[in-house]
């Protein structure tokens, strides 16, 4: 199972890093956005969906990226302003988790949001007090390629990311958090540590992924890349996909990509309305999302052999 779900991996990087030649630039600025969400949605779920510490601050953390590669992109090279925007937003979730991971449920998710709008109010005073200004224009970006293939780049990090946590003690020890906090301390995790741990992991590549693609915005402001739907988003992205399981993150955001184009285009004004139905039938109807539609059907036959 571990080879050939190498070669899936491998034949789906291959894929995908062929479609700038193959498709127009539309489809290709879908496959952009799919790509986009792959990163931020396996992310979130090897910290959330194993611990259930259910995080809305992944705007923070995008936004975070996209300034600094609004403020560095001028006077440093692609790959430092990518790794830049990870390694602040890593420094943000490492200060921040340390201060609030001590609760969870509602509490934490609400802490989460309003952190995201903290850093959304501070970057948009310190602009005003310091650069006379909200929003910052990017003159000089990298070109489409670049910036699709920096993407793929890091969606396929995160994903191999999430593998290797999950086949780890680090992993089953988010694993435990998730199953019983307090019997995972009383075996001797450092839980505390552990949850610092995982929400920096997830959130550096947010972080990359905000500095990637702030430069595909000519004109940037608090408002757009901080704006919380990016992490609404990626949380329903990753419940209807199976936040449990590895694959539901990515086919969650290749089908929730492709549907929320359709249904914006179609229907611009019960766009959201629509989403959150969607939302309610995977909750309702899809506890463990689309991966558990495929992974219901490959437990079938062993129950019918057990059975019989």
């Amino acid at each position: 199972m571990r080879g050939r779900g190498q070669v899936a991996g491998a034949a789906g990087i291959a894929v995908a890093g062929a479609l700038p030649f193959l498709l127009e630039d539309f489809l290709v600025s879908l496959a952009l956005s799919c790509l986009m969400y792959v990163a931020l949605a396996s992310s979130w779920a090897m910290f959330s969906g194993a611990t259930r510490y259910v995080s809305l601050g992944t705007s923070a953390f995008f936004g975070l990226g996209a300034y600094v590669s609004a403020w560095g992109l001028s006077v440093l090279p692609w790959p430092l302003v990518v790794a830049g925007g990870a390694g602040v937003a890593v420094a943000f979730a490492a200060l921040a988790g340390a201060a609030i991971l001590h609760l969870r449920g509602t509490y934490f998710a609400v802490l989460t949001f309003g952190l995201s709008e903290l850093v959304r109010h501070a970057i948009t005073y310190g602009e005003k007090q310091y650069a006379g200004t909200v929003g910052r224009v990017l003159t000089v970006v990298p070109s489409n390629t670049t910036v699709y293939y920096t993407v793929l780049a890091i969606a396929a990090a995160a994903v191999a990311t999430t593998v290797l946590v999950r086949q780890s003690r680090f992993g089953l020890a988010l694993n435990g958090i998730g199953d019983d906090e307090q019997r995972a301390q009383t075996l001797g995790v450092p839980t505390r540590w552990v949850k610092v741990a995982g929400f920096a992991t997830s959130a550096a590549f947010a972080g990359a992924v905000g500095a990637a693609m702030a430069v595909r915005w000519t004109y940037i402001d608090p408002a757009a890349v901080f704006n919380p739907f990016i992490g609404l988003q990626t949380v329903l992205i990753a419940i209807v996909g199976g936040a449990m399981s590895l694959g539901g993150p990515i086919i969650g955001a290749i089908v929730f990509s492709l549907l929320a184009e359709f249904l914006r285009l179609q229907f611009p004004y019960v766009y959201l309305v629509l989403l959150g139905v969607v939302l309610i039938v995977a909750v309702l109807y899809l506890p463990h999302g689309l991966a558990g539609l495929w992974g219901g059907r490959a437990r079938a036959p062993e129950r019918r052999a057990t059975t019989s």
